[in-house]
């Protein structure tokens, strides 16, 4: 009884399957991180490229002329056995036609004895009768008659072939390279055939020529070759390698003790041996590392010494300053009293006063940035009432050059482990100069929040900054248009204190701006001190600019917009260097 399986039984799932896609993954990995290793040595080791180069390069020629010798010599061994047999076919072919024209008809009785010992007598004139040479005289022409003969007596009918024998029949000398076994082995034999001309008509005279002592010669030939180019291939890999090497671990060497350089060990050094070209690299890397350690070293001095004479001179002003504030804020208070010049003299040097004194507060801010004491005082704070501060405060200056400024926060707090006190700095900064060169227009603050990080953008529509200006607006005492009359009697050093202040929190301070569609200021800060950044919660090209894409790089910086024209300096934390900005 045979019976069906269920419908609803399950069908067993192959297993092989999947252990042998298992199996595939396993070898796939490996050879793609072997593939990788490889790839990864290539690139980093001179000395493996040259000596791979040299190997491959080698044994491709080596290979190229043991294959001509070879075949060269095999072609001479084969040429010689030829002329020998040829000869041999001669003269045998004469002395049997000598023979057999004794008789006039095939029938005689004689004649077969005859072909019986001609046939012996050219196989025993063979010098060397252990050579393996046949000998056959055939008449199928006559084959009621007459006999074919070898010797020794052996079948070689195998061996030529109806080409060979067909040609000898048309009474031309023929040979052929033939394999066949004949001894009870098989072996390559050098047949030769020629017509014998007799008075009743033609017999056919071969003889076979085994090559089995000139293959043994060219594959030995093959052999020594071989063996040779191998030989020479190592030597010339391991010449390579030792060249090489005398000319990398210099190199090498060099590439160490410039990372030392590099790292702050100026008193590092090549060791110097011999008089060579190597010597000489040595000599002036270390000159040069001499020159560089003596003119680093003279910098520093002259840093700490400009660091110490700016801190020197803002403390060394505190003191006259105050006496000067204090006679100036007298003649201030009473300038209804005086003069209407005197009391415009009185209220000009009220105000340049207060940019004095504020210049030496940024002065010895940037000083204390400089000697590396600046210390950031975070706490967790909500920016958006920071922002409204900054807002409030220059609401009287944006009034009177007649810039509106608008504010774009959230609704619900924004908290942040800063320093409230360096953040309102930065946007008291940012701001100002914005509204400054807003050319009458809106000036607008934005504020956007992730899990990591947190963003505040200011964005004007004034003259906007010129390719390779984004890269100077964060450098001391730098204006775009030293001609302009400031609105605010700024000192220089804003953006600079300000770029110093986002460092300090480990954030960014990243500008971008194109001629005649304003700029745009960004501040990144984490929103947990000491976290690293990555990202940023809002673009740094604003939506509304024309930039072409593909704009023009400057300081190895690249930004890409929805519009046109201009880069984007943005400052890391730490490194103070540009970074590359893509926004899409």
């Amino acid at each position: 009884m045979v019976t069906s399986p269920r419908p609803d039984s399950p069908t067993p799932a192959p297993r092989r399957l999947p252990a042998a896609r298992a199996l595939w993954r396993v070898l796939a990995g490996r050879t793609a991180r072997l593939a990788a290793g490889v790839h990864q040595t290539w690139r980093r080791s001179l000395q493996v490229r040259v000596v791979t180069i040299t190997l491959v390069a080698s044994s491709l020629l080596v290979g190229g002329f043991a294959y001509l010798i070879a075949d060269k010599l095999t072609n001479i061994l084969l040429e010689n056995a030829e002329t020998d047999v040829l000869l041999r076919l001669q003269n045998g072919s004469d002395y049997a036609s000598k023979q057999f024209n004794l008789y006039s008809q095939p029938q005689e009785a004689q004649l077969q004895d005859t072909i019986d010992g001609t046939v012996n007598y050219l196989a025993g004139g063979d010098p060397a009768q252990t050579s393996g040479v046949v000998v056959a005289i055939t008449a199928d022409n006559f084959a009621g008659y007459i006999e074919s003969r070898t010797s020794p007596d052996v079948q070689v009918r195998p061996l030529i072939s109806r080409e060979l024998r067909a040609s000898v029949a048309a009474g031309n000398v023929a040979h052929q390279v033939r394999t066949g076994t004949l001894d009870g082995q098989r072996t390559k034999y050098l047949v030769y055939g020629s017509p014998v001309p007799t008075r009743f008509g033609q017999l056919e005279l071969y003889y076979l020529v085994p090559l089995a002592r000139q293959d043994a010669t060219a594959a030995d030939a093959r052999a020594t070759v071989v063996a040779t180019g191998a030989a020479l291939v190592l030597l010339l890999g391991l010449l390579a390698a030792l060249v090489t090497r005398l000319v990398v671990t210099p190199v090498r060497v060099a590439a160490r003790t410039a990372q030392r350089l590099s790292a702050g060990l100026l008193d590092q050094r090549m060791v110097v041996n011999g008089e060579d070209d190597l010597a000489l690299l040595a000599a002036s890397f270390n000159q040069m590392a001499t020159n560089l350690q003596r003119q680093i070293l003279r910098l520093e001095e002259m840093s700490r010494l400009q660091r110490r004479f700016t801190s020197d001179v803002s403390h060394e002003l505190r003191t006259p300053l105050t006496t000067v504030r204090m006679a100036a804020d007298l003649i201030f208070a009473e300038r209804d009293e005086f003069d209407p010049a005197v009391a415009r003299s009185a209220e000009l040097l009220q105000a340049e006063l207060d940019r004095f004194e504020e210049l030496l507060t940024d002065l010895l801010e940037i000083s204390r940035f400089d000697a590396g004491f600046a210390m950031l005082d975070s706490e967790p704070t909500d920016l958006v009432p920071v922002v409204h501060r900054v807002a409030e405060r220059l609401a009287g200056l944006a009034e009177r050059v007649g810039v509106a400024i608008e504010l774009d926060l959230p609704d619900s707090p924004v908290i942040a482990e800063v320093d409230p006190r360096r953040v309102e700095r930065v946007l008291r900064n940012l701001v100002g100069n914005a509204v400054e060169h807003g050319e009458a227009k809106p000036v607008r603050i934005t504020m956007g929040m992730d899990q990591s990080a947190v963003a505040i953008t200011v964005r004007d529509h004034g003259v906007g900054l010129k390719p390779g200006e984004e890269k100077l607006v964060f450098n001391r005492f730098w204006r775009a248009d030293p001609s302009r009359a400031r609105q605010t009697g700024g000192t220089g050093l804003g953006l600079s204190i300000s770029l110093e202040d986002a460092r300090l929190h480990g954030g960014w301070l990243e500008a971008w701006g194109a001629p005649g569609q304003g700029a745009q200021f960004r501040l990144t800060l984490p929103v947990r001190a000491g976290d690293r950044l990555t990202t940023s919660p809002l673009r740094l090209v604003p939506a509304d600019a024309t930039l072409p894409f593909g704009g023009p790089r400057s300081g190895g910086l690249l930004a890409i917009g929805p519009g046109s024209g201009t880069g984007a300096l943005a400052v890391g934390p730490a490194e103070g260097t540009d970074r590359a900005e893509v926004t899409s």
